[in-house]
């Protein structure tokens, strides 16, 4: 069944707002991607913050004129999906990253990652870094672990201390006055 051009002109104008404000997408391809396996890839993305959509190739690069990511989705060929986030992109390419694994006929073609155009060795690349929170956390117990060390050498002389004194009580090295 033909798509009316109205029909078009509205699919390029939801998409369109949708990528204005989009700071990372991945361009994937595939075949003979049952429902089952669709709903699956959606339900992966959606738990990383990003969105997925089926596009026409001429669609997409209609409705990517004038956004960061205009780039990546010029001159598409064969079948397209796109992904995309305004949150985190590492998130959304390990999504993307551990379903191709286990999925071989969905495969990368191109991306964009905060304004810059990347590879397919570069979405891979990404999908093994750590997360935000991740990162987060490693610079968090960074910037405690001095402060912690400082108050375990701190609480160590008292508690030395006290360790000497009562050597000293139990061998009787302390004479009564």
């Amino acid at each position: 069944m033909a798509v009316t051009r109205a029909k078009k002109v509205e699919q390029v104008e939801k998409l369109s707002g949708d990528l204005k404000n989009v700071t990372s997408v991945i361009v994937a391809t595939y075949s003979k991607l049952t429902v089952a396996k669709d709903f699956e890839l959606r339900k992966a993305l959606r738990s990383s913050g990003a969105k997925y959509r089926v596009v026409k190739n001429t669609l997409a690069e209609r409705a990517a004129k004038g956004t960061k990511i205009e780039e990546a989705l010029k001159k598409l060929e064969g079948v397209t999906s796109i992904a995309y986030t305004e949150g985190d992109p590492v998130a959304m390419a390990k999504a993307l990253a551990k379903y191709a694994k286990d999925n071989p006929e969905f495969t990368f073609k191109a991306g964009v990652v905060e304004g810059r155009v990347v590879t397919v060795k570069d979405i891979e690349s990404l999908a093994s870094m750590p997360s935000k929170e991740e990162i987060y956390a490693k610079l968090l117990y960074m910037l405690n672990a001095p402060a912690q060390r400082l108050a375990t050498a701190i609480g160590a002389v008292g508690r030395n201390l006290a360790v000497v004194v009562n050597q000293g009580v139990q061998e009787k090295k302390f004479k009564e006055a």
